[in-house]
């Protein structure tokens, strides 16, 4: 998925420490033109940038496509990061860079490495009438960030307990472990409670945790967490305590994982370390689509086209009129 909003803020990443849980609230961001679909946005925001390596959370739906037109982003960039697409209900189609062509559907993970760099493009097919999910980047630590690109898929098997449904996307939990190649120790589950379940998994005292809510009323280490909101829970943890105190079932999705320990510095779709970075991302896949033209100019092939993709690949979004700073 695509970052289009048209002036992107330059973020400084890097993990805080916080004694209790904190509760973070969503920021309504559109997803592409005039019908465009909305999302949640609960990660980055000023008060907290990553969980473990963990860095952006987009939540949406359920989304009437009908109304609003569904996903459609076009053929667009990314570098130093991998894509996290999890649905819970509808079809995305995705195509990258690497020749890659599949669908997204519910309860099937598709994990996309952007390495040094690649575009890729996401539209909801005509099957879809309501699309329902999530979108998750994982930042990669240094002595990755510049590997070949490529794509995965997996489809978990659940894990079941009483009152209770897991699938684990990414890393381990619950005795499920999955075999997708990750670049920093992580954690990824969906999870399903019946009303009244109280849900004890073993943690990683290691690993930061997040937990968005989708729909019901869910408490997180005794926190109230309401929809589409983002609990994060810092390291030092033996347990986690998950639970469905009301009439109502639960869905969330867990994260966490060790804390990156890296700064980064995210603008747009691109991830780097420095403001020089990020420019040179932003010209290399601008020269890429024939926006801009500078003659003489020695780069590297960092991006190629989309195999039959029949949308125009998106321009990159001008650069603030400043230096992007380092924070944190």
């Amino acid at each position: 998925m695509s970052n289009v909003e048209t002036a992107p803020l330059e973020v400084e990443c890097a993990s805080t420490p916080a004694a209790d849980v904190e509760i973070h609230t969503p920021r309504d961001v559109p997803l592409g033109g005039p019908r465009a679909m909305p999302v949640r946005r609960t990660l980055p925001q000023r008060g907290r940038s990553l969980i473990g390596a963990w860095c952006f959370v987009d939540h949406y739906g359920p989304d009437a496509v009908a109304r609003t037109g569904g996903m459609v982003v076009p053929p667009h960039p990314h570098t130093g990061l991998q894509t996290v697409s999890w649905l819970f209900t509808g079809e995305i189609e995705h195509r990258d860079s690497t020749g890659a062509h599949a669908m997204v559907r519910p309860g099937e993970l598709n994990l996309m490495t952007a390495g040094r760099g690649i575009a890729h493009s996401e539209v909801s097919t005509p099957q879809a009438s309501i699309l329902h999910g999530v979108q998750l980047w994982l930042a990669l630590p240094e002595a990755s960030r510049h590997t070949d690109p490529r794509f995965e898929h997996y489809a978990p098997e659940p894990v079941r307990g009483q009152g209770w449904e897991a699938r684990i996307f990414l890393g381990a939990l619950a005795g499920s472990v999955s075999p997708v190649r990750t670049h920093s120790p992580i954690v990824g589950a969906e999870l399903l409670l019946e009303p009244g379940t109280v849900l004890e998994l073993e943690a990683d005292p290691r690993f930061a945790y997040g937990l968005l809510a989708d729909t019901g009323a869910v408490h997180f280490q005794g926190a109230a967490v309401a929809p589409a909101e983002l609990a994060y829970l810092p390291p030092g943890n033996n347990t986690l305590r998950i639970s469905a105190p009301s009439g109502a079932p639960v869905r969330a999705v867990l994260i966490g994982g060790e804390p990156l320990g890296e700064t980064i510095v995210m603008w747009w779709n691109f991830i780097g370390r420095s403001h020089e970075e990020i420019v040179q991302y932003r010209r290399d896949w601008q020269q890429h689509i024939g926006a801009e033209t500078h003659p003489g100019a020695d780069h590297a092939v960092r991006f190629t086209a989309v195999p039959d993709d029949p949308l125009p690949p998106l321009p990159a979004p001008v650069l603030p009129n400043a230096r992007l700073r380092p924070r944190g």
